[in-house]
């Protein structure tokens, strides 16, 4: 059986249920300006991209000049909801047990840079994650560039890295990376979108998720 040496995830649908918090401030700063509100299927299709790159596909009216004012009422829509939005349940456990195995955690998203320290340290979660990459400083999703970093900066091969996401940004990504990848069906998109994308293995739960892991670390 293959052997990991470090997980890494993706975050938002992956390990904490933000889903639909995203699509809902996506789709309120659109009704703030008064432009088409995308269908919860659009919105959530785009989340693990970087922010802007996902409002020009699923805003396509969006113009570079209204930007900042719809990042602004993303951002306010976003945050208002910020205090209710939790990891998935068992993710906190699997962390630690991870961690007890010795085993290197990463996180690759979309989330900007202050996005991601501003909840990794409202959840303590800091000290857990050995190396973090985010979309504002290096490619956005599905290029490889962040898993690439990651992996240099960890010191390993990729046949000893798992990819564990929820849409097939992630796995697209973990591919073009050659590295393995765990699709979770819980998140952002539906499983046939992912099992097009062709994971290594696809999970329904985090109970299956951490089964399958800590079997292979």
């Amino acid at each position: 059986m293959k052997r990991y040496e470090a997980v890494i995830f993706d975050w938002d649908g992956t390990v904490m249920d933000s889903t639909h918090s995203i699509v809902a401030a996506i789709q309120g700063a659109c009704t703030d300006l008064a432009l088409p509100v995308p269908s919860a299927s659009e919105a959530s299709w785009v989340i693990g991209l970087s922010l802007q790159s996902a409002l020009y596909h699923c805003v396509p009216t969006l113009t570079e000049e209204r930007m900042d004012e719809f990042l602004d009422r993303y951002r306010f829509h976003f945050l208002s909801r910020d205090p209710h939005i939790k990891l998935f349940d068992g993710i906190a456990g699997l962390l630690l047990e991870l961690r007890a195995s010795r085993v290197s955690l990463g996180v690759a998203t979309g989330k900007s840079r202050v996005g991601l320290d501003r909840v990794l340290d409202a959840m303590q979660l800091r000290s857990h994650f050995d190396a973090t990459r985010c979309a504002d400083e290096s490619f956005s999703k599905p290029h490889p560039a962040m898993l690439l970093e990651l992996m240099e900066e960890l010191g390993l091969e990729p046949d000893r890295v798992l990819m564990v996401g929820d849409t097939s940004h992630d796995i697209q990504m973990a591919t073009a990376a050659g590295v393995d990848s765990m699709a979770v069906t819980y998140g952002a998109h539906e499983p046939s979108v992912l099992l097009a994308a062709e994971p290594t293995v696809v999970v329904g739960s985090v109970p299956e998720m951490r089964e399958w892991v800590l079997a292979r670390v």
